[in-house]
């Protein structure tokens, strides 16, 4: 008798900068932005996940703009450098994948795109 636990899918719904929607299989713990880069969605991300640049801003869906963790205070500094920052801006790289986080809508926000 296999008494082997299936993880739940996470599914991370995206919407790029010209209104396409994805739905992307995300593995837990894996960042939001490794996920929309390695499905080769256009996004710039080009300190690779160390909130060092602000690349991989994104717009969180209000629906779930409670449920993430708050942005740090670094995150927040980045942000400040971003095109067209909203109350509801992260940088994707901040937002870690966890099986709660199932169904979160992210847009990819202007300036993201690689050049």
């Amino acid at each position: 008798m296999s008494t082997e636990n299936q993880d739940p899918e996470i599914i991370l719904n995206v919407t790029t900068q010209d209104g396409a929607e994805h739905a992307l299989v995300a593995l837990e713990g894996w960042r939001a932005m490794e996920v929309i880069r390695d499905y080769g969605l256009p996004i710039k991300a080009e300190c690779g996940g160390a909130c060092a640049c602000a690349t991989c801003h994104v717009y969180v869906d209000t629906a779930w703009s409670d449920k993430l963790i708050p942005p740090t205070e670094e995150e927040e500094d980045m942000l400040d450098e971003a095109f067209e920052v909203k109350e509801n801006s992260r940088l994707s790289c901040q937002i870690l994948m966890r099986p709660e986080f199932s169904g979160l809508h992210l847009t990819l926000a202007p300036g993201s795109e690689p050049d």
